[in-house]
Formats: structure tokens, C-alpha cells, sequence
């Protein structure tokens, strides 16, 4: 039997994932089963170290990062431990350089392929696709993220959720930071407006993926069904692609376009299009390898075209493709003779009647 991975997940620090995860940990070995924190970050929280105790906590490894010894966690050790269900911390953390895995969700997907269960937790605004979002909400840019296909993955998302008034009372007793960092809290990041909006977009995330699991289960009675009753005609499915300007970036055009692709249960695919006679610059060429970088998190294809009329090579695409949904980023403003040129909006929709298109709004 396939090991599962179950995750805790929150709107921001403080909420109780960690205690949640802990006194599931309990209960699972009060039924027997064999349970070991893999990796514990309490932040010093006194109910939080209260609830760990009574679990065996594998070692953590120590390691030079920066000039510094820091502790880690020691999935070789795990591994060799193999319990049944190992419960680990922090699922977005970046591990230091020369250990097995850059991030700690690919250490959790190594002990889960070594047939072990795996309780997990992370914040909502970890996930790749909402980091501009997040950053638009609050101001803050969280520069830890995951693929949101770890979330999608997962055999169960359990939302630890708490009213933000509730969160700011636990941060004002202390709760959660130390009395200096609470002050600093209070006057950055756990403002009542922006714990509002996070909350929102967890709930509204943990929908989605219920949607999304709801769907595929649906997927698999039609399976069924077409091996007891004949193949049926097959679905149209939903083919969207996200274009980009490399002299913008529009990294956020790409992100709300998975998101939409997730809603859609359709495919995304992201097009960048540049002049062929002109050598890119080094800003275009690094935002090109950004953006390789974001298909690769995201389990989306980047294709790169040239061409001097970007409507034509869009248009060329998207037929050649099957796209049924565009989305661009905001026009820029045109200047001069270009005022005179028919604007690339209106173009896509005169090409490609029945393809939907879509202007995603910046901040």
C-alpha cells in the first residue's frame, strides 16, 4: 500500500498547525501505530513543546550554512529509523546547500516513496501560485514557496483555520513570538486586514481542492463506466495559454493563469514571444530563465517564438495548439504611429473567433 501524506494547512504562523499535527501524532499512537517526529519547529511555544512530548524525535543533523552551525533535519536517519508515520515540519523550508534535496517537500516525497506516512504542515501563502497575490494582499513578498501540485497531491489537506481576531489575541498573549518579535508582528504582517484576505484565500484553496478531488473521482467512474458500457465521445477539455512579455516579466500573468487552468480543470501552456532580429538583453534573457524556472514549478511547457508581429505568432499558436482560452498581461501604453496599429486584443479576437480572451489586471 502507497504511503500518504496528509497536511496541515493554515493562513499564517500561529494558528495551531504544528499542536493540530502533534495531537494527531498522539492519537495515531495511542492506536498503535509506530510514530516519530521527523521534524519539530516550535518556536519556543509552550503548548506546542507540552503537546511533543511522549513522541520519540528523531535527531536533527547539524550543518554549516552561511559560516554558521545550524540544525537540520536528518532524513538519512529517518530513513534508517522507518517509522510508520513520521510527522515533519514546515513544508516550504529551503534546505542548506549539499544535502540530498533543495526544499523539505522533496525530502517528505523521498520518505514517502520509502513507504512511510507522513503528516506534514505550511501556510497558504507558501504556495507558488499565490505569491503574487499574497504580496498584492499584504505587501509582503514570501520568498519560500512549494508547487502547488505538492498540495494537489496530497491524500488529505486538513485547514487549521482561526478567526483573525482570534490569531491577534494569541499573538498579543504571546503565543507565538517572543515580546519583541510580537511587537514587530502586530505592526507588520498580522494586520487584521491582511490576516482577513489570507484567511479567504485558504479557505478558498482548500474548496478548490476538494473541487479538484471531487473531479477526479468523477474521472474515475467514468473509467468505469466506459470499460462496462463502451467509450463515450470524448470531453473537450479546456487548453489555456498564458502569453508574456520578456520586457515585463508578467511572472504574476502566468501564475493566475495556473490558477485559472486549476478552476478550468483545463491545460496551461505559457508563450513568450520575441523580435528575431534583436538580441535580447540581459534583463529579457534572465527573465526568460525565470520564467523557465516558474513552468518547471508549476508543470506547465514554455514555448518560446519569434516574430515581428506578436498577433500573428499568438494567433499562429493558439491554432496549432487548440487553445481555447488567452490570457495577457495589461497593454502597454502605445506611443507615436503605434496608436494608429489595431490593438493586439482586438486582433486575437477578429483571428480567433470561439477562443477566449482574457486581460489579467496588475496590481
Amino acid at each position: 500500500m502507497a504511503a500518504k501524506h496528509k497536511i496541515f494547512l493554515g493562513m499564517a504562523a500561529g494558528v495551531g498547525k504544528t499542536y493540530r499535527m502533534l495531537a494527531e501524532g498522539h492519537a495515531a499512537a495511542k492506536d498503535g501505530r509506530d510514530v516519530a517526529i521527523g521534524y519539530l519547529e516550535t518556536h519556543g511555544r509552550a503548548e506546542t513543546l507540552r503537546m511533543a512530548e511522549g513522541l520519540e524525535a528523531i535527531p536533527r543533523r547539524t550543518v554549516v550554512h552561511g559560516g554558521k552551525e545550524v540544525e537540520e533535519m536528518d532524513l538519512p536517519a529517518i530513513l534508517a529509523r522507518a517509522p510508520e508515520l513520521c510527522l515533519i515540519d514546515e513544508l516550504a523550508h529551503t534546505n542548506p546547500a549539499g544535502i540530498e534535496h533543495q526544499k523539505r517537500f522533496e525530502d517528505v516525497a523521498t520518505v514517502l516513496d520509502a513507504g512511510i506516512d507522513v503528516f506534514s504542515t505550511v501556510n497558504v501563502q507558501h504556495l507558488e501560485s499565490l505569491n503574487d497575490q499574497v504580496a498584492e494582499l499584504t505587501g509582503v513578498r514570501v520568498r519560500e514557496t512549494l508547487p502547488d501540485d505538492v498540495i494537489a497531491g496530497a491524500d488529505e489537506v486538513v485547514l487549521i483555520d482561526l478567526t483573525p481576531e482570534g490569531l491577534l489575541n494569541r499573538l498579543r498573549e504571546g503565543k507565538v513570538y517572543p515580546g519583541r518579535k510580537t511587537a514587530e508582528a502586530l505592526g507588520g504582517f498580522f494586520k487584521i486586514e491582511n490576516l482577513q484576505s489570507l484567511r479567504e484565500v485558504a479557505l478558498r484553496q482548500v474548496a478548490d481542492e476538494v473541487e479538484a478531488k471531487r473531479l477526479v473521482g468523477n474521472d474515475a467512474l467514468a473509467r468505469q463506466e466506459e470499460r462496462l458500457f463502451g467509450s463515450p465521445a470524448p470531453p473537450i477539455a479546456e487548453r489555456l495559454l498564458a502569453v508574456v512579455d520578456l520586457e515585463l516579466g508578467e511572472e504574476a500573468v502566468v501564475r493566475r493563469a495556473w490558477r485559472s487552468a486549476q478552476r478550468l480543470a483545463g491545460e496551461l501552456e505559457i508563450l513568450a514571444v520575441r523580435k528575431p532580429e534583436a538580441e535580447a538583453s540581459p534583463e529579457a534573457r534572465e527573465r526568460l530563465e525565470s520564467l523557465r524556472r516558474l513552468a518547471s514549478v508549476l508543470g506547465s511547457t514554455l514555448l518560446v517564438e519569434e516574430g515581428d508581429d506578436a498577433g500573428r505568432v499568438i494567433a499562429r499558436v493558439a491554432r496549432e495548439r487548440g487553445t481555447t482560452y488567452i490570457l495577457l498581461g495589461r497593454p502597454r501604453e502605445r506611443r507615436g504611429l503605434g496608436r494608429l496599429a489595431e490593438p493586439l486584443v482586438l486582433q486575437l479576437v477578429r483571428d480567433l473567433p470561439g477562443v477566449d480572451v482574457r486581460i489579467v489586471a496588475d496590481s
